[in-house]
């Protein structure tokens, strides 16, 4: 199984590389909240996934494809910087649900 991305970034085995979806400003009470004190988003959009794991000599292949919007846990995957993009990698048991 093939994937198309346009990203440079081609996951291996049951892995996927997700961009993590901005959050609007918020303003609480008129008050602006920096950057370094927002919570890390937990939902973005899934731009390149792995082939698959391999079980009992048989490819499992992946549940989720390019272009799905999920939710992930708080501290799950690990994030990389390719040509001045954050991206996250994780392992697609990461994932916690596929937004419809």
């Amino acid at each position: 199984m093939a994937t198309k991305t346009s990203s440079k970034v081609a996951p291996l085995a049951d892995r996927v590389v997700i961009r993590a979806l901005e959050e609007s400003e918020q303003m609480r009470g008129g008050l602006y909240i920096p950057d370094t004190a927002k919570e890390k988003p937990q939902q973005g959009e899934i731009i390149a996934v792995g082939p698959g794991r391999f079980e009992k000599d048989n490819r499992v292949p992946m549940e989720v494809k390019v272009g799905d919007k999920v939710l992930y846990g708080k501290y799950s995957g690990t994030e990389v910087t390719v040509d001045g993009e954050q991206y996250l990698i994780l392992r697609e048991s990461d994932v916690l649900a596929v937004i419809g």
